[in-house]
């Protein structure tokens, strides 16, 4: 059997993606599986080995030089990637326009399957025109978990039942591939950094738990000027904090994978630490806990709800419980 899994962006979302390819493999063992993901996303999926091919798509790039004959010939080079092996089934669990049309530029072989979401979940950008590209449209409740939504359309489509825990496919943390960045010692991850202001944790919250935490060392990571400017104000209050240098995605991932403890608010490589089951406490303070919760390990707590996100005795309560476990 071979299927094609067309999950685009973004970090968390991909990341939430990957637990599909483990079901699949447990009840069709010869399955091969292939994935077109954005190109900066890549690298995360090759992390999980049992992805046989990853074709790029570029959009982000290509739409700011659509006019160029060289973005065109990278298009046409896409599309021929794409096209050079017949699927029995094709998922699309995205539910967008643009994952319909790869879905529909996909060959299958005779009796293949195209197999979509028929509705999207609440707060989700899902787009109903992309349902003209299934052969197949599986409902799901609108407060169906972020993980559990692609497993779910999988069990379905291919016959089986979707009742044990996610198994994202990644690798634990080895001490050959640690990154000369870190520290040689135990350390902490604040992800104290979102787009959107209203999911933050308050400066003065974060400080505090840092205090709680010292002498561990907190580890700053940051994105964009604006959160390099909140992480130096957190290391001024935190002589246990240091501001990390920008960092490359999978230097993140590494920063995730190897942490003793991560706390963050609901952002990507909040989720990524807690899919290496790190022990992660996710803070909650403006986005449905419901939907993107890690819940398939006593080593991730969760904590905060929309518009009530938790105390900083709250959060140093459960970051000293997760330490304190061998």
């Amino acid at each position: 059997m071979k299927i094609l899994l067309v999950r685009v962006s973004s970090l968390g979302d991909v990341l939430h993606n990957l637990p599909m390819v483990a079901d699949i493999l447990r009840h069709h063992p010869g399955a091969t599986i292939d994935w077109v993901v954005e190109e900066g996303y890549t690298s995360l999926v090759r992390l999980n080995p049992h992805v046989r091919k990853i074709i790029p798509w570029a959009l982000r790039r290509w739409r700011k030089s659509l006019g160029k004959a060289e973005t065109r010939a990278e298009i046409k080079a896409f599309f021929k990637t794409l096209r050079e092996e017949e699927y029995d089934v094709v998922f699309d669990t995205q539910g967008l326009l643009k994952t319909g049309i790869i879905m529909g530029a996909a060959r299958t072989r005779k009796g293949g399957r195209k197999v979509g979401l028929a509705n999207g979940s609440e707060g989700s950008g899902y787009e109903g025109i992309s349902r003209i590209f299934h052969t197949n449209s599986i409902p799901l409740s609108p407060r169906t978990h972020a993980v559990a939504r692609g497993r779910l359309v999988a069990g379905v489509a291919l016959g089986y039942a979707v009742d044990y825990p996610p198994d994202f496919g990644l690798p634990a943390p080895q001490a050959s591939t640690r990154p000369s960045f870190l520290p040689p010692e135990d350390y902490a991850v604040f992800f104290h950094g979102t787009a959107r202001d209203a999911k933050k944790w308050s400066r003065e919250n974060w400080i505090a738990l840092g205090q709680a935490l010292a002498p561990m060392p907190v580890l700053l990571p940051w994105g964009s000027p604006q959160e390099l400017s909140e992480a130096e104000a957190l290391a001024a209050q935190l002589p246990n904090a240091r501001v990390l240098p920008r960092l490359s995605m999978m230097d993140a991932v590494s920063l995730a994978q190897h942490a003793r403890l991560a706390v963050g608010v609901d952002t990507g490589l909040t989720h990524i630490a807690a899919a290496f089951v790190r022990p992660t406490v996710e803070i909650y303070a403006d986005s449905p806990k419901w939907k993107t919760e890690g819940n398939w390990s006593d080593r991730i707590v969760n904590l905060g709800d929309i518009k009530s996100p938790p105390s900083a005795g709250e959060v140093i309560a459960a970051a000293r419980s997760l330490l304190e476990r061998v």
